[in-house]
């Protein structure tokens, strides 16, 4: 989940629907609540533990923060020079996430298919938007924090994607992360020179805003959906089957990267140099290369590691009961 979240039109919370924890997730991320925080500062932290469903949710985050700061270090590298076979293995990924839920899925009605329609329409009209220019007032980077952590508990709806659009991405999931590091690293080697660099302070208080945001946006959407799950079990299943055949269009393998260019039409780039991302222009493969066919092979495995995950995520629940 944590390099799915990272990783722009990929969302984590598919990982967690497929590998079968997702209402789990939901209603632990619940608990979450202000009963949880009186037992917490009455010290009574055997009974918080285990009201906040600790140990799956502890075991969950630790996986996350050492995926998105490990596997998807190796992810990058691959982007960088495999990008239409990473592209292609999340599109697979995707259309076995859509088998793995249709499949069981079985209230066929009206208002059901016409949810599957609008989510569709509402996942691909997200994909052709216009990216907005960045923006680091505090206010709009809390919502960003709110709305970028749709991607872990809305499967279909990818959290970096959507930065993207707010303009935010390489301010929130690059230049922020990048001063925490150099920050890290400076308190190390006990240098403090940092409190005097401007520009590191407010990342840090950019990143620091857009934590709380996330942490608020996740606990409340927890809410949400948990009460959507508990009484419109079906429709919620009908939606989410709709954002993520929507998504397809934003993980589409054969696409061009268009970048920000300012003005005068020179590339804009970002404080580590790189081009900044503005959005994709998508084109139909060109059948007579081999590239093309070993890109369909990545399509393939990418149906084949969910239904592995699938098979994994029933067979641990057997070995549970």
């Amino acid at each position: 989940m944590g390099a799915a979240n990272k990783v722009p039109g990929v969302s984590g919370g598919v990982v967690a629907f497929v590998a079968g924890f997702y209402e789990e997730f939901i209603y632990s991320l619940q608990k979450i609540n202000f009963k949880a925080f009186k037992l917490f500062i009455n010290f009574r932290f055997k009974s918080f533990w285990r009201y906040i469903n600790g140990r799956f949710l502890g075991l969950l985050i630790l996986g996350m923060l050492i995926s998105y700061f490990s596997v998807s270090k190796i992810l990058d590298y691959l982007i960088i020079h495999y990008e239409l076979y990473v592209w292609a293995s999340f599109f697979g990924m995707i259309v076995g996430s859509i088998y793995y839920i249709v499949k069981d899925f079985d209230d066929w009605s009206r208002r059901n298919i016409c949810l599957i329609i609008i989510s569709i329409i509402v996942g691909i009209s997200i994909s052709l938007l216009d990216p907005a220019k960045e923006n680091d007032n505090l206010w709009f980077v809390f919502i960003c924090g709110i709305i970028g952590v749709s991607g872990m508990t809305l499967p279909g709806l990818s959290g970096s994607f959507i930065l993207i659009l707010l303009g935010n991405y390489v301010l929130l999931l690059v230049d922020s992360v990048n001063a925490l590091y150099d920050t890290i690293a400076d308190l190390i080697r006990w240098d403090f020179s940092f409190t005097e660099n401007t520009n590191r302070i407010r990342l840090l208080k950019v990143l620091v805003v857009f934590s709380i945001g996330s942490l608020t946006g996740l606990v409340t959407l927890s809410h949400f959906l948990g009460y959507v799950l508990k009484h419109y079990k079906s429709a919620t299943f009908a939606a989410i089957i709709g954002f993520i055949t929507g998504s397809l269009g934003v993980v589409w393998p054969w696409k061009y990267k268009i970048y920000k260019t300012d003005t005068l039409g020179n590339t804009q780039i970002d404080a580590l140099g790189n081009p900044i991302l503005d959005n994709y222009d998508r084109y139909f493969p060109d059948l007579t290369i081999l590239e093309t066919y070993i890109g369909l092979f990545y399509i393939i495995v990418g149906i084949a590691i969910v239904l592995w995950l699938e098979w994994y995520g029933q067979r641990t629940q057997k070995t549970s009961q």
